[in-house]
């Protein structure tokens, strides 16, 4: 029977909350385990995305003093994406089924019963959904709603509310790998792979504690690479700017030499800064998003490894 789990958990500076997610989700797989519904070889493998504080440490512990916790230290900060990629690649090996979570407890524990109930009823991937954002602020709801909108006009094919809370099968999980970007964005990606997919609803809690590991310099960036990693409309859309300034160009050509025609020449000063500027800023622009998508090749090209594991504790 395919019923190994493996939950994976990227961690950043997590020292604060790690004693009860630990805690909790220990209790949560091992009262599966005690029921049958997933195997005694199920793990609770923690990633360490290169963290400053004594996060490794903490996870080394619990390695030592629990065979249920795993442990990886990545050789240095990768990013969310990437610790979670490892974490999955890594787990994939020794797993029938990965769950991946954040270490800060505001994912559902309890849906994980939900998650293992749909692989069995035949999903390969199971999204975690928010059922309502009443924990997010007002600025957050309202530009997340956006954001997920502007993906969708797009051609991003995303699933709306979810974040990374799902579960994959060995299957799913073996397409993923044929992904081979560097520019990681993985609720754009796992959509992409097919197979049978389902749905579980969750309340997303506050934090436990600790502070938002995605800042608001932090989420502008991510959206920005949900973006441009998945579309090549906003290069289109400045192609579509463009031939519209041309054409205004040209009527205002027509317009000047009429005008110069009929003796009213005397240009005004505001319009014609108002002109520059506007068309400075668009060029601006438009460079930058060029920009995003050259970087973009220059980093895929380059082929460098998404992540380098210095240490690997699995009993």
């Amino acid at each position: 029977m395919n019923d190994i789990l493996y939950v994976a958990i990227p961690c950043y500076n997590e020292e604060e909350v790690l004693p009860e997610t630990s805690k909790r989700i220990k209790e949560k797989i091992q009262g599966l385990i005690d029921n049958k519904v997933i195997n005694k070889k199920s793990r609770v493998l923690f990633i360490d995305d290169g963290s400053k504080d004594k996060t490794w440490e903490m996870i080394k512990k619990l390695c030592e003093s629990d065979e249920i916790f795993s442990g990886i230290k990545l050789a240095h900060n990768r990013g969310h994406q990437n610790a979670l990629i490892a974490g999955l690649m890594t787990a994939k090996e020794y797993a029938d089924m990965v769950i991946s979570m954040d270490a800060d407890l505001q994912d559902d524990i309890n849906v994980v019963d939900k998650f293992i109930e749909e692989y069995y009823n035949g999903s390969d991937i199971v999204y975690g959904v928010r059922s309502s954002r009443k924990t997010d602020t007002a600025f957050k709801r309202s530009t997340a709603l956006a954001y997920y909108r502007i993906l969708q006009k797009m051609g991003v094919d995303i699933v709306y509310n979810h974040a990374d809370y799902r579960l994959m099968s060995k299957r799913a999980l073996n397409g993923l790998e044929q992904f081979k970007e560097v520019n990681l964005f993985l609720r754009g990606i796992v959509p992409l792979i097919g197979y049978k997919t389902s749905v579980v609803e969750y309340e997303r809690s506050e934090r436990f504690a600790g502070e938002s590991k995605y800042p608001l310099k932090k989420m502008l960036a991510f959206a920005i690479d949900g973006i441009t990693s998945f579309s090549v409309k906003p290069i289109r859309m400045i192609t579509a700017l463009g031939f519209i300034l041309f054409l205004v160009s040209l009527i205002m050509l027509v317009y000047s030499i009429i005008i110069k025609i009929i003796g009213h020449a005397d240009s005004g000063w505001t319009s014609v800064i108002c002109s520059i500027w506007m068309i400075g800023g668009i060029q601006l622009l438009s460079l930058g998003v060029i920009g995003e998508y050259i970087g973009k090749i220059y980093n895929e090209t380059k082929s460098r490894p998404r992540f380098i594991i210095e240490e690997f504790i699995n009993r």
